[in-house]
């Protein structure tokens, strides 16, 4: 998982974005996102997923409006020369699917196979209405997350009310667990799992070691979102 800010990769704290400051990592110098992408892609810990997959935050799109199409075409250009297939799961700030399309087509058109190597991620903090949710289900590639904050859901357009109109892959994304080394919400994941059975749930946030990502799976995740425990070194060992 990246979090990227002014073209550099950021360190999340606890979902406080103003804290956020280019990251310092073992896995690759400087905080430019291609090296930190490749590291992250060839991290024991990460490799086996068939076809590679990157989850990539862009702040400037959801904080200020203004997505990094430019960085964002040049980070997949380069990782599909060298991961044929790679799946990008992008959250940038996307209230429609239609401004999700505008920044899939900016980013992704005249690379091969076209849009479908990156999956949008709408995130529940900025999605704009219940239409919109509805209107995910035209895409197969579409992804809801539900963001939360302790317990208190942030959800404008009350789609946490509607379980029966999420598409088929849902992230359970409590933010003040990111970079917090608080462990895996687990309570979130089995309330979200019980509202929406048959979903696909990804976890997000609070990862520290590998006993937490067996809790995340034994609760009915089929995977979590992961960063700070990668660059801290607690999940497996870099490759370098």
């Amino acid at each position: 998982m990246l979090d990227l800010r002014g073209g550099q990769v950021v360190r999340a704290v606890r979902g406080e974005r103003g804290r956020y400051a280019p990251i310092r990592s073992p896995l690759a110098e400087g905080s430019a996102p291609l090296p930190l992408a490749r590291a992250l892609l060839a991290h024991p810990a990460c490799r086996g997923e068939a076809p590679p997959c990157l989850y990539v935050a862009d702040l400037d799109a959801i904080v200020d409006g203004r997505p990094q199409a430019d960085a964002l075409r040049a980070l997949l250009q380069a990782l599909c020369a060298e991961h044929p297939g790679l799946r990008l799961w992008l959250d940038a700030g996307f209230d429609t699917p239609a401004a999700a399309a505008a920044l899939r087509t900016a980013v992704t058109g005249g690379l091969p196979e076209g849009p479908a190597q990156l999956r949008p991620v709408y995130g529940s903090e900025t999605l704009r209405d219940l239409a919109a949710l509805d209107a995910l289900q035209a895409d197969p590639e579409a992804i809801l997350s539900l963001d939360s904050r302790g317990d208190r859901p942030l959800d404008p357009s009350g789609c946490w009310q509607h379980p029966a109109r999420w598409p088929a892959t849902v992230v359970v994304m409590t933010l003040d667990r990111v970079g917090a080394q608080a462990g895996p919400d687990l309570v979130a994941l089995a309330r979200i799992r019980a509202l929406a059975p048959g979903r696909r749930l990804i976890g997000s946030g609070g990862i520290r070691d590998e006993a937490d990502l067996a809790a995340g799976g034994a609760a009915g995740a089929s995977g979590w979102l992961v960063a700070s425990a990668l660059h801290d070194g607690r999940l497996g060992a870099p490759s370098r």
